[in-house]
């Protein structure tokens, strides 16, 4: 199969890429991606495996015309490209409209002139809000931010395909863990960043909150199985574990016993979220996590050069 993956450059995509590579049912992978976060990464160091079944296509995802042309190529389509500005989802609300929901909307109208067989949308967990309540797949969907209402519109015009392909969304927890193409700005890689070379780290509340997570390797292998396994059309939670932001702390002064933190706004208590992690899509697909929270912090301060 002809694999193209929209915002392939990225923090998942560059994951997704180096681990499609390897499997001999994928004959093509295309790289869509407009580089507007200058990250080159995935095109850089060591050569991948396969890397002739890679070609970078650089384009934005509100180019209809060029998308057109570049999915008639194409059996499956991960759509990985967004807007994505922890810690700052309520601003620059045009800004998510634009990349998430009418980026989607274009994506979603070039697909149905193709002869796409699979897409494969990655939501997030915050088209739910927040919520004192543990959250499941069959919850209302109630999103707080600029970030999350776009996510939620962009599904939308996904699930209109859902009766003539297959077409999952899955909704993605708080992602976290090394790729060459990183993310410093979701709470888990941010404090392992600030932990290793500044020795302080800044808990935004209370840091009683709980959030959603899951591995970016993990996401990737429930990613991979979308397209390996016959996964019915539908909306999917992709979560691992949920953590309070205190655990996390718990964790890291093991792993680095100097460190210090400072509480910002202590007093307040922030919105919080607790997701199910027991999807439906566990069924079909298999990402279950063999290691502790601590060997993938371990894991990841490994990859420092420093």
């Amino acid at each position: 199969m002809n694999v193209l993956i929209t915002g392939g450059a990225g923090y998942v995509g560059t994951v997704l890429t180096k681990e499609l590579v390897r499997c001999a049912e994928v004959n093509k992978i295309i790289i869509y991606d407009n580089l507007s976060r200058k990250n080159y990464n995935l095109f850089l160091g060591d050569r991948l495996v396969n890397a002739e079944k890679v070609e970078l296509v650089v384009g934005d995802i509100l180019d209809l015309r060029k998308l057109k042309k570049n999915l008639q190529r194409a059996d499956v389509v991960f759509h990985l490209a967004a807007r994505v500005s922890t810690p700052f989802a309520n601003v620059d609300a045009d800004f998510h409209e634009q990349v998430n929901h009418w980026g989607t909307a274009e994506l979603v109208s070039a697909v149905e002139e193709s002869k796409i067989q699979k897409i494969i949308y990655t939501s997030s967990t915050s088209v739910y809000g927040s919520s004192d309540d543990f959250i499941e797949e069959t919850h209302i969907p109630n999103p707080k931010t600029f970030y999350g209402m776009s996510k939620l519109r962009g599904e939308k015009h996904v699930q209109r395909l859902q009766k003539r392909m297959n077409a999952i969304v899955l909704r993605s927890a708080n992602v976290y863990g090394y790729s060459r193409s990183m993310r410093f700005d979701a709470v888990i890689n941010k404090f392992m960043f600030d932990s290793n070379f500044t020795n302080r780290i800044q808990i935004h509340g209370n840091g009683k909150q709980f959030r959603a997570f899951i591995h970016v390797t993990l996401l990737v292998k429930a990613l991979i199985g979308c397209i390996l396994n016959k996964v019915p059309s539908g909306t999917y939670n992709i979560v691992d574990k949920n953590l309070e932001i205190l655990d996390i702390v718990d964790e890291l002064k093991e792993i680095y016993p100097a460190l210090e933190f400072i509480f910002v706004n202590q007093h307040l208590d922030l919105r919080q979220m607790k997701v199910d992690p027991n999807s439906k899509i566990r069924s079909y697909v298999n990402f279950e996590n063999t290691k502790s929270l601590r060997e993938e912090l371990l894991d990841f301060k490994q990859r420092f050069a420093l």
